[in-house]
């Protein structure tokens, strides 16, 4: 929750976040902490049934997949997710690997490992807007 909170304060709209790691491993967690850091003080839900969840925080709309109970990555563009992902959201995603190549490039994706004393998350840039999300949250979080 706590690193998730620190982490919210680099995010912006346009982002496209995935989140790798076992069932249990923090995803959800981690999604709680980033919605409460950008002022959302609601339950936070978990979108294993419903697919996504939808949270509206001022302007922004952040979008919470998990794609786990896809059997076929064409049910992302059956369910009409494309438009989601657009300049005006975040979209954080579990199981990403589920819709195939059909999800934009991720800016981060954050891969999340269960040790004997915690979590370690590992993240990743992968595009220069991303790039510039991290850059900003190490200066920011010294």
């Amino acid at each position: 929750m706590a690193f998730g909170k620190k982490l919210a304060a680099c995010l912006h709209a346009g982002l496209t976040i995935f989140l790798i790691g076992n069932l249990g491993a923090g995803k959800t967690t981690l999604t709680r902490g980033i919605l409460h850091g950008l002022g959302y003080q609601q339950l936070v839900k978990s979108p294993t049934y419903n697919l996504v969840e939808i949270y509206k925080i001022s302007r922004l709309y952040l979008y919470h997949f998990d794609f786990y109970r896809f059997n076929d990555y064409l049910e992302w563009e059956e369910a009409g997710f494309r438009d989601y992902f657009n300049s005006d959201s975040i979209c954080l995603i579990e199981w990403p690997e589920k819709a195939g190549n059909l999800l934009p490039i991720a800016d981060l994706q954050l891969a999340f490992n269960i040790l004997e004393t915690g979590r370690s998350i590992q993240i990743q840039a992968g595009t220069e807007t991303g790039k510039q999300c991290l850059e900003h949250w190490k200066n920011t979080s010294n």
